[in-house]
């Protein structure tokens, strides 16, 4: 578990808007003065710094981070209150690795990558709206192997359109054959306001994604990567300690156009939770950086929020965990727990889903609204 608090900083530009992103992400028209936005992200935290924490976490996400000089991200890095043990993630586009040496991330203080892969099949990437080719992941990987990095992951969808189940092992194999030390392998979603929802694909069938999820994990095990989240797969102790602390239900701060923080505090020794966000318009972010909208977690939904966290780890959580990130003890939700318990979705010994749980999540979540 992570005491210290996390940090995600969001760089909100791309090349393209893919089909399927919800995320806030904004295709580059013209240049990009990225040293205005760094500026702007160190206002942005000089607003919201107020207890002495270490970061324990750094996770730069997007839009495309990886099109964000390496000289940028250092000085920003340098202004930061981070543990010398933190893990520090970049997201790279596979598409954008012309524009700066693996190298120069590692100089700035990078040291984990999430390479977005998608998917090794040309046909799947022209339709998923990917600017890169196949052999630029692996160019990619390979070049960040040479830069000296040892914690890389690769990120895999599937359930893609006109995808076979044999289709989505021959993805996740090549993944497997370049030895990453960690695989998300997530699920096509079709999310509202995305060029997908307007022009829906046909998508396999659900006997298919039946299909296909079990043989994919079937693979992933063979291969030695243990499933430790829904979508999150890693070899011996290489998980994810920034996601990890999400899905923990931990505090951690968002700096950058439309980022997203949590935080929480005691008050008259009751324990209360604060959502925060910042503009999502990269061009009024910077105008006043210093921006931060702050939302309590109302009482009646912070079991809630907790569990769509927590019992997507598949080992779960400690009831210690739920009364620390919660204020509540085991006991308010234990009429709700034990019903579940007999039907086989969650463990009695622990706050943790059972495989069938996992399986059928949302309808264990239905049980906390």
């Amino acid at each position: 578990m992570l005491e210290r608090p996390g940090l995600y900083i969001h760089y909100p530009w791309c090349v393209k808007k893919c089909p399927y992103c919800d995320f806030n992400s904004h295709p580059i028209k013209g240049d990009v003065d990225q040293e205005a936005y760094r500026l702007a992200l160190e206002a942005d935290w000089a607003a919201q710094s107020q207890t002495s924490d270490v970061f324990a976490s750094v996770f730069f996400g997007g839009g495309t981070p990886s099109l964000f000089h390496p000289k940028h991200i250092g000085r920003l890095l340098d202004k930061l209150p981070i543990a010398a043990d933190a893990e520090i993630t970049l997201e790279v586009n596979p598409g954008t690795q012309e524009y700066m040496e693996f190298s120069e991330y590692r100089s700035a203080g990078i040291n984990r990558l999430s390479v977005g892969a998608q998917s090794f099949d040309e046909h799947k990437l022209k339709r998923l709206g990917r600017i890169h080719q196949s052999t630029d992941t692996t160019t990619a990987f390979i070049e960040a192997r040479n830069a000296g990095f040892k914690n890389i992951n690769l990120d895999l969808m599937w359930g893609l359109p006109e995808q076979t189940v044999a289709d989505a092992l021959s993805d996740l194999q090549i993944a497997i054959d370049l030895q990453p030390e960690h695989i998300s392998w997530y699920q096509l979603t079709i999310e509202a306001k995305t060029e997908f929802a307007k022009r829906t694909p046909i998508l396999p069938m659900e006997q298919e994604i039946y299909d296909m999820e079990q043989a994919g994990l079937a693979l992933l095990t063979e291969a030695g990567f243990h499933r430790y989240e829904v979508s999150a797969f890693a070899k011996s102790d290489q998980l994810c300690k920034h996601n990890l602390n999400y899905w923990q239900f931990g505090d951690y701060v968002g700096l950058g156009a439309g980022a997203h923080g949590k935080h929480s505090t005691r008050q008259d020794q009751k324990l209360i939770a604060f959502r925060s966000s910042k503009p999502s318009q990269p061009r009024l972010y910077m105008a006043n950086p210093k921006i931060t909208e702050q939302q309590q977690v109302a009482a009646d939904d912070l079991i809630l929020e907790f569990m769509m966290n927590a019992l997507r780890l598949t080992d779960g959580v400690d009831w210690r965990i739920f009364k620390q990130r919660t204020g509540l003890t085991q006991a308010s939700i234990l009429p709700v727990w034990e019903n579940l318990v007999t039907r086989d979705l969650v463990r009695a010994d622990r706050c943790a889903p059972t495989i069938k749980g996992t399986r059928y999540l949302d309808s264990v979540l239905q049980q906390f609204i």
